[in-house]
């Protein structure tokens, strides 16, 4: 039986166990556990959520099939949703079941303010429409869990919580509440172990659920929408699974969730069902009369079977006193659309009339009452943002530092920068100054590799974000701009350091010009034109949003850069002599070139005779003058990509 709705997530008894773990990251530092009935805890009091959905209808526009000649291709809408209604109020568990591709998952996802698209019908939260204060009221469990594989579980929670709970919680009033969350899930044995992902084993599928739903738990949501949280789960996970959103939406809260196929233990815990078939709803109510209200029209039987395998029987179209004729492969699709074209007009005729007629003569006014009261002892900001942004900016640096700290691939790349800024010292080892086509070709090189290497590694940066990025930016956790900061801030030390360490070597190796001055400045063009080239891989990651196709792009883009580049070409035709000007490695190449030389510097270009090195053929291509307007220029590049970046990410979903 549902609990009022006013009060308290009940506390449950919690005990001592020892963490065990294979691997000892850094650790966050915690506090001892204390009740849940800490002030700390009750500073978040519950706003007790009544939500309806009225006749909810969501359309996609998907291609057909178009005329051979002409290139067109017709659109056609395809109905996902077909008149949902319903109703649940705090303290109840409603589940929605259906079989695959029935609209479940988007139903779910329009209840929580997050369907983009053609859809129309009524939502409403206590009689409100979604706002910003309600996303912060919400809390949404993905059917996959999207977790940074390095990070430990207390890790996890607990920069969740500084994101997402208010600056006027303390730093250890958060550290309590993510100790209080681990306990109530049930996940302190593995507190301290990594969550793990395809490299390598963390904890198990069941307990990254729970981190999962501990995630949306920490803001204490009146509303909390899951989807299908048992999916690839044994038995008994499930049960425990399910069992602590019970208890959760028993504290008050109104929780919603899909499921594909239950247990029959599983479905007995259910206070409310929404059956669908194929977009439409064909039952909804008390989850303990389905099987009644089935039989009174018709679809009863005599059996005793799992309840929500008769329920998903019949949204498939298969009526019970004919399941042996459908495994013997008998019906017909015929049969099938039938039934449930069948089950559809009883809903109408039994329960759609009833329910729209009750949700019109819903009075939530206590509800919103309470929630006033509540929100007022609280201190409830109407603001869109919880947390400051230099709030987000340090958390979202810190928990990128602490995630990458394990990357195998950081060492990869070490080794890599190294082993080639040491072959290459060694066959440019000490080019005399007379060499002058090799000293030049040293410099295009150090342009050419610190031109294309960042841009590859930034390719990767935003794609491999993606499914982060779009769940934690519907949880409304963080601004876009303190994000994008903080990740290509994050990859700055590495990111100058390799650069740092390859000019080091090659260049006292090669034999360059011994004068620090001149050190300094090359390494200051070589780190510049770095951040330029790794502007560029953000870019096209972010435009892109898909690795394959970021690499193809990127490696036209460093093909054209390096033809361009003004050394293997001198003499580009001019009505393509354009594309030089937007290759950074040519202005790097320029600039380089400017550091070692000036327009009076001589070279040995024949035994005894001197010539000026701005005459030299490699030289004399992109000249000695005008290096503040590269300075300039390449500026430009650097911020305009870092833009063109920041925007595409505005538009990813």
């Amino acid at each position: 039986m549902a609990m009022p709705p006013n009060s308290v997530v009940p506390t449950t008894e919690h005990t001592t166990t020892t963490t065990t773990t294979s691997s000892k990251p850094m650790e966050v530092p915690v506090k001892p556990h204390h009740d849940a009935r800490s002030p700390s805890f009750l500073r978040l009091g519950l706003y007790p959520i009544t939500l309806k959905f009225e006749d909810v209808v969501y359309k996609v526009k998907i291609e057909g099939k178009g005329t051979c000649c002409g290139g067109e291709v017709s659109m056609k809408e395809k109905t996902i949703l077909n008149g949902v209604t319903g109703k649940v109020s705090p303290g109840e568990l409603l589940a929605m079941l259906g079989p695959s591709g029935s609209g479940k998952t988007t139903l779910l996802t329009a209840l929580g303010g997050r369907l983009k698209g053609k859809l129309s019908g009524k939502i409403t939260y206590n009689s409100r429409p979604f706002c910003g204060s309600m996303k912060r009221r919400t809390g949404f469990v993905t059917q996959d869990d999207v977790l940074y594989a390095h990070l430990t579980v207390t890790e996890t929670l607990l920069f969740t919580a500084m994101l997402r709970l208010p600056n006027s919680i303390s730093q250890d009033e958060k550290v309590e509440h993510v100790e209080q969350v681990i306990a109530e899930l049930g996940l302190t044995r593995c507190k301290n172990s990594m969550i793990g992902g395809p490299l390598f084993r963390g904890i198990s599928g069941g307990e990254k659920k729970r981190v999962s739903i501990g995630q949306e738990m920490l803001i204490n949501p009146s509303l909390l929408l899951l989807d299908e949280p048992t999916s690839g789960l044994d038995s008994t996970t499930a049960q425990r699974i399910l069992t602590t959103i019970k208890r959760l939406a028993s504290g008050g809260r109104t929780v919603v969730t899909t499921i594909h196929q239950p247990s029959s233990r599983l479905y007995h815990m259910f206070d409310k069902l929404v059956l669908l078939s194929e977009g439409s709803p064909i039952y909804y109510g008390p989850a303990s009369t389905a099987l009644e209200y089935f039989s009174s029209v018709g679809y009863g039987t005599s059996i005793t079977v799992n309840p929500a395998d008769l329920l998903l029987d019949l949204a498939n179209g298969i009526a019970p006193d004919v399941m042996q004729e459908h495994e013997q492969g008998e019906t017909t699709e015929k049969d099938q659309k039938l039934v449930r074209q069948k089950l559809h007009t009883a809903y109408e005729t039994n329960i759609s009339t009833r329910l729209k007629a009750d949700l019109c003569g819903l009075d939530v006014s206590n509800h919103i009452n309470q929630a006033k009261e509540v929100a007022t002892r609280n201190h409830v900001s109407s603001e869109q943002w919880c947390t400051s942004w230099c709030h987000q900016f340090h958390v979202l640096l810190l928990r990128g530092v602490r995630e990458r700290r394990f990357e195998p691939f950081n060492r990869l790349r070490i080794f890599q920068v190294i082993s080639v800024a040491i072959l290459g010292g060694l066959l440019w080892w000490h080019t005399p100054t007379s060499h002058i086509e090799d000293r030049v070709a040293m410099i295009f090189f150090f342009s050419v590799f610190w031109g294309f290497y960042p841009l590859y590694n930034a390719v990767f940066t935003f794609p491999q974000e993606r499914r982060m990025l779009i769940k934690e930016r519907s949880s409304g956790m963080y601004r876009l701009s303190s994000y994008f900061l903080a990740r290509t801030i994050g990859d700055l030390p590495l990111e100058l350091a390799l650069p740092t360490a390859f000019t080091f070597i090659l260049y006292w190796m090669g034999g360059l010009k011994a004068d620090p001055a001149t050190f300094v400045l090359s390494l200051l063009v070589v780190l510049y034109n770095v951040l330029v080239a790794q502007s560029l891989g953000l870019a096209i990651g972010a435009i892109l949003m898909d690795v394959k196709q970021a690499t193809t792009l990127a490696s036209v883009t460093t093909l054209v850069f390096l033809i361009a580049g003004g050394y293997y070409v001198k003499q580009i035709p001019p009505f393509i002599v354009w594309l030089k000007y937007l290759s950074y490695s040519y202005y790097c190449y320029k600039l380089l070139l400017g550091v070692q030389y000036n327009e009076n510097d001589l070279y040995e270009c024949s035994k005894g005779v001197h010539c000026h090195v701005v005459d030299f053929p490699a030289v004399k291509s992109v000249g000695l003058t005008n290096l503040t307007v590269d300075l300039l220029i390449m500026a430009m590049m650097l911020v305009g990509y870092r833009l063109v970046a920041y925007m595409a990410l505005q538009k990813v979903q």
